[in-house]
């Protein structure tokens, strides 16, 4: 294999591990391989991760944004679903970094059923996640591991518009305040379409999101997310009508909202996760241990 990126992989390196391991990227599992150099630069200096970090990386591909990691100095555990890109990678790492072989871990392994990770706990999510299941691996991990602190994350556009929207906004909606339970989050780039092999259809984006405490509540996140999920279940009616299902009719959520000093005339897209989280709170059990997020 020809190091002809400084270390990292370009596109004729990408499209010569792929031919030698037999693989043509699929929509399936959200496979858009980044092959530019300069945007794996970018997306590690965003991440702002060094020396002494920890950091988890999901849908790693074929090395190219691993090697970034690991040239900025970080320890790194990938997880990666397919076998052959799962295998490859220590190879690949070993044959253009063999100095930095030994601080990389590898996870064979559906991200969503991830519960624990070898080694220290990881202390920063860097990754450009596949697109079909983008929202659902962020929350999952933000969930399971409590240890991450921050999150620099390329995901489709539109998709991090909505991650870093805040109430009022067109398009705050579930995911926005499911990941505003967890940390502060905004949109910090806007990544070209010409860096992916094969190029996608849509824009991508990077979001930075940043841990913080979620707000003082005796609910539990399950409750607060119940309310969120029913909240926008149906966008155009207000917190009286949307949260009658679960508050057991609309008298019982006009009360529950009034105890919680939220307006029931409101619609849910007006509300931060503090407001959620009374309401959740003001309803108790009637809340129920509501889905897990997705």
């Amino acid at each position: 294999m020809t190091d002809t990126a400084g270390g990292l992989l370009g596109p004729a390196e990408i499209r010569d591990l792929a031919g030698r391991l037999g693989i043509r990227p699929t929509k399936t599992l959200g496979q858009n391989f980044v092959h530019d150099a300069g945007t794996v630069r970018k997306i590690v200096r965003a991440a702002g991760v060094g020396p002494g970090d920890r950091v988890v990386e999901v849908g790693p591909g074929l090395g190219s944004l691993t090697l970034g990691l690991l040239d900025a100095g970080a320890s790194v555990v990938v997880v990666e679903i397919d076998p052959p890109l799962a295998e490859q990678l220590p190879r690949t790492v070993a044959e253009l970094r063999p100095e930095l072989a030994d601080r990389l871990e590898v996870v064979g392994a559906d991200a969503l059923d991830v519960t624990a990770l070898p080694g220290p706990p990881p202390t920063a999510l860097v990754a450009n996640l596949p697109y079909n299941v983008a929202v659902p691996v962020l929350l999952t991990f933000l969930e399971r591991f409590a240890s991450l602190r921050t999150v620099l994350v390329m995901v489709q556009a539109e998709v991090a518009d909505r991650l870093a929207a805040g109430p009022g906004s067109r398009t705050y909606g579930v995911p926005s305040a499911k990941a505003a339970w967890y940390a502060s989050a905004r949109r910090a780039a806007t990544v070209g379409r010409t860096v992916f092999w094969p190029v996608p259809n849509v824009d991508s984006a990077l979001v930075h999101l940043e841990r913080r405490d979620p707000p003082p509540t005796t609910a539990t996140r399950e409750q607060v997310f119940a309310v969120v999920d029913a909240a926008f279940a149906q966008r155009r009616k207000t917190l009286r009508s949307a949260l009658a299902g679960i508050a057991g009719g609309p008298a019982a959520a006009q009360a529950a909202c009034e105890a919680a000093g939220v307006d029931p005339g409101l619609r849910g897209e007006r509300l931060d996760i503090a407001q959620f989280a009374r309401i959740a709170e003001a309803l108790g059990d009637s809340a129920g241990p509501g889905p897990r997020e997705a």
